[in-house]
C-alpha cells in the first residue's frame, strides 16, 4: 500500500469522474479479453501465481496511470487481497482481474473493477464484464446502473422463495472460517429456496444489486471483493450488514447484502 494521501479537493464533478473511470476500467477490460480464450495449464502453485500476476500486470498498465491522472492525489491499494480498514483521505481499490482463476481456466465469470473510496467510505464505483460488455456504475447519492439503466433489488419477501449465494473461501483461509462456511451453506440450503456457490464475490452482488438473486453473504473477504458491490447494492435499495446484522465496515468479519425483504431473514439463518 503506498503512502497515506493528503486531503483531497475535487476539481472534476464526480459524474464525470464516474465517467472517465469508466473508460479505464473497459479499457483494461477490452486488453483482459484479447488474452482470454485457451485455458492456461499450471503444474505447480509457482506457475499458478506467475499466471495470475501478468493477468493483473495487463489491466494494471492500463488502469493505473489513468486513474492516478483522475485523482492524483488519491492513494493506491497495491494489493487486491489486502482486508480491513484504510488510512484517512481517498483511496483506488483496484481488482484489475475479479475472478483470475476464472479467466485463466476460459471460464467467462470474471471483470474488472475500480471503487474511490473516502474516508473508508465508497463514492464511487464501475465493475466490467469483458465476456458481456455489460458494465455496472453506482455514485453515491446517484443510484445504481447497469449501462445506464437504473438497478433496483429483488421485492422478495420471502427468504423460503429466494436464491441466494456465497463465494468460496480461499484456499489458505484459516480452518474456522471454512467451517463457517460450510455451516452457512448447510443452513442456507434448509431455509433459502436456491443456493449458489461460486467466485467471484463480486459477480453475486452485481446480480443483488439487479434483482436477479436475493441475497449475498461472504465471511471474511478482501476490500476489492466487497466495496464495488457494497456500494452498488445500497444504491440500488438493498441492505448490507455483517452477518449478525450489525453496520459493516471494511473492518467487519462477516458480510451480507440482500433485498430488504429477505435481509432479516437471512441474517437469522446465518446467524445459527
Amino acid at each position: 500500500m503506498s503512502e497515506t494521501p493528503q486531503p483531497t479537493g475535487a476539481t472534476t464533478s464526480e459524474a464525470d469522474l464516474l465517467d472517465r473511470t469508466t473508460g479505464a476500467v473497459q479499457a483494461a477490460g477490452a486488453a483482459l479479453r484479447e488474452r482470454f480464450g485457451e485455458v492456461v495449464r499450471h503444474r505447480t502453485r509457482e506457475e499458478l501465481m506467475r499466471a495470475l500476476a501478468a493477468n493483473d500486470d495487463a489491466a494494471l498498465d492500463i488502469l493505473r496511470p489513468r486513474l492516478t491522472r483522475l485523482r492524483p492525489e488519491a492513494g493506491w491499494v497495491e494489493d487486491e487481497l489486502d482486508g480491513g480498514a484504510l488510512p484517512s483521505g481517498e483511496w483506488w481499490v483496484v481488482d484489475p482481474a475479479e475472478g483470475n482463476v476464472n479467466h485463466l481456466h476460459a471460464l467467462p465469470d470474471w471483470a474488472v473493477t475500480a471503487t474511490l473510496v473516502r474516508e473508508n467510505q465508497p463514492v464511487l464505483t464501475v465493475v466490467h464484464l469483458p465476456m458481456t460488455g455489460e458494465t455496472y456504475t453506482a455514485l453515491r447519492g446517484g443510484g445504481a446502473h447497469l449501462d445506464g439503466r437504473p438497478l433496483h433489488v429483488s421485492p422478495t419477501e420471502d427468504l423460503g422463495l429466494s436464491i441466494v449465494a456465497t463465494s468460496q473461501a480461499r484456499p489458505d483461509e484459516d480452518e474456522k472460517v471454512v467451517r463457517r462456511v460450510g455451516a452457512s451453506i448447510t443452513a442456507m440450503l434448509t431455509d433459502a429456496l436456491v443456493v449458489r456457490t461460486a467466485v467471484p464475490a463480486t459477480l453475486h452482488l452485481l446480480n443483488v444489486a439487479a434483482g436477479r438473486i436475493d441475497a449475498f453473504w461472504q465471511f471474511a473477504g478482501a476490500r476489492a471483493d466487497l466495496l464495488p458491490g457494497a456500494l452498488l447494492v445500497t444504491e440500488a435499495g438493498g441492505r448490507i450488514s455483517d452477518a449478525e446484522g450489525r453496520p459493516w465496515t471494511p473492518r467487519s468479519e462477516s458480510f451480507v447484502a440482500a433485498a430488504p425483504g429477505v435481509h432479516a431473514a437471512a441474517v437469522i439463518t446465518l446467524s445459527r
